[in-house]
């Protein structure tokens, strides 16, 4: 453990209130190498799924819906079958991923509302992904759905690194895909024809042009190109076209009634849908045909070699709005969904393609999460990364160098609904604390990973070296925040 001065990490992160990332950077790892040659900083392209579930792809096992664009993906490029999210809802998620901490040391640790539109902002000094990469020379765009800043607040995306945003600035406003506005940086663009029941302009598909055009404007130069999708998050709403219409009539069907019948935003809730189902599936047809317009669009601009693009989701499946994961089998042969700490919340899909330097049709076990794409991406950037940071750069799992991977010695997760939850994996163990804000010395449920991927068997019983193991590392990753706090102390070690 780094220290600083007298005080070790930890003090240094409780000091600052809970995980805020002003950290000093690191020297430069310089670009990349091939052989003796040096490579040119490659493109980055993040693609980020809501609420989608390790099951609902082709190419993670899925029959029932159609996702030829990133099953082709994955055969081009790398699957891992190990990678998890930063948190099992959104904005802590997302915090995770942009600040390349865990939810015991992020400063966003849970979805704390702003009205009228926003959620809770991380700080100004706080150090993102995009900060990292423009400073490296990269422009940086971000296009979908923010939820870390309310607009004009220091956690804006404007604010946060990104030279150019556009979509819902408010996650709880990305629950309605026929709004009457997005953002494009600090400006309103309002959306003609989104009123009342008349719907004309699909926000996802709204979205979807901005960042072509993002591509467009930047292909001389290198990009960080950030795609946090709306879908499939409920509601469940997609345009009267040929993808719905091949999947009318193939589900056994109840309608959805929502808790109003209108599916604009200042309505609130989620509108009635005919055929949740269908609409569900198509959907998820729906961000795979735009992960193919983003691979083709690449393509056209001759930039398919010199850019990586990896695809994932910010959590497990949901259950909202009428969707319906255990029909679909949205998690996979995992326990959970979203508002999990179980694998089926927090264990997603992630697949990373670029031509000749991932190896085609490839499978990891590396066990990662989202905390690592911070280092990751500063790696492949050549760029500098936080200093004192919890992820772990698997760049040399990406291009085949598995033997110089550095490895986690755990992995840890925090959430602060239903209860409080604590959950750790450390290696084949799964450690899943539940209640915490009641009694923050809840007994631990144990699984063996390697036996039980469902999580059905709790060995805690049987094995009391792992269990005491994983509540001293809850007790160490966790520094209490100002912000988002389980009430009380988080336990504290083994007392003696």
């Amino acid at each position: 453990m780094r220290s600083f001065g007298s005080s070790t990490r930890r003090d240094f992160l409780k000091a600052l209130g809970g995980g805020i990332a002003t950290l000093s950077l690191t020297g430069c790892v310089g670009p990349l190498k091939a052989g003796a040659g040096r490579l040119s900083k490659p493109n980055i392209v993040f693609i980020l799924a809501d609420d989608l579930g390790y099951g609902d792809l082709g190419c993670y096992g899925q029959k029932q819906i159609r996702t030829p664009n990133i099953d082709k993906m994955a055969a081009q490029g790398m699957r891992f079958t190990d990678h998890y999210a930063g948190s099992t809802v959104c904005a802590p998620s997302r915090c995770s991923l942009m600040t390349g901490l865990h939810t015991g040391h992020t400063y966003v640790r849970g979805n704390k509302e702003v009205q009228p539109e926003g959620q809770h902002p991380i700080p100004a000094e706080t150090i993102t992904i995009p900060k990292v990469l423009k400073k490296a020379g990269y422009a940086t765009g971000a296009f979908g759905k923010w939820g870390l800043g309310y607009p004009g607040s220091e956690g804006d995306p404007v604010n946060q690194g990104f030279d150019e945003f556009f979509g819902y600035n408010c996650q709880r406003m990305a629950h309605n895909y026929y709004p009457y506005y997005l953002w494009h940086n600090d400006k309103k663009v309002e959306l003609p024809g989104n009123e009342g029941k008349k719907t004309e302009q699909y926000a996802p598909d709204v979205i979807q042009q901005q960042c072509l055009k993002f591509i467009e404007a930047n292909k001389d130069r290198p990009f960080f190109l950030f795609v946090p999708h709306v879908i499939p998050h409920a509601e469940l709403l997609v345009p009267d076209d040929d993808i719905i219409e091949s999947y009318r009539g193939k589900f056994p069907e109840k309608p959805y009634k929502g808790t109003d019948d209108g599916p604009n935003y200042k309505k609130g809730g989620y509108g009635s849908v005919e055929t949740p189902r269908a609409n569900f599936a198509a959907m998820v047809t729906r961000i795979d045909m735009h992960v193919g317009q983003i691979l083709d669009k690449l393509r056209e601009l001759k930039l398919d070699k010199n850019t990586i693009v990896l695809f994932s989701s910010d959590n497990g499946p949901h259950s909202e709005g009428g969707a319906n994961p255990a029909h679909f089998d949205s998690n996979g042969p995992l326990r959970g969904q979203k508002r999990d700490l179980y694998e089926g919340g927090v264990r997603v899909p992630m697949i990373a393609r670029w031509p000749g330097k991932v190896k085609r049709a490839s499978q990891s076990h590396h066990i990662s999460a989202f905390w690592d794409l911070m280092p990751t991406f500063a790696e492949l950037a050549g760029a500098n990364a936080p200093e004192d940071i919890d992820g772990i750069s698997f760049v040399p799992t990406l291009l085949g160098k598995t033997r110089q991977q550095k490895k986690h010695e755990y992995l840890y997760w925090e959430f602060h609904e239903q209860g409080g939850k604590q959950g750790v994996r450390m290696g084949r163990w799964k450690a899943v604390r539940l209640q915490v804000k009641k009694n923050p010395d809840n007994p631990l449920e144990l699984y063996d990973l390697e036996t039980d991927l469902e999580e059905k068997d709790n060995v805690a019983a049987r094995h009391p070296d792992i269990v005491r193991r994983a509540r001293q590392i809850m007790a160490d990753a966790h520094v209490e925040s100002k912000v988002f706090s389980f009430g009380q102390t988080a336990y504290r070690g083994d007392r003696k």
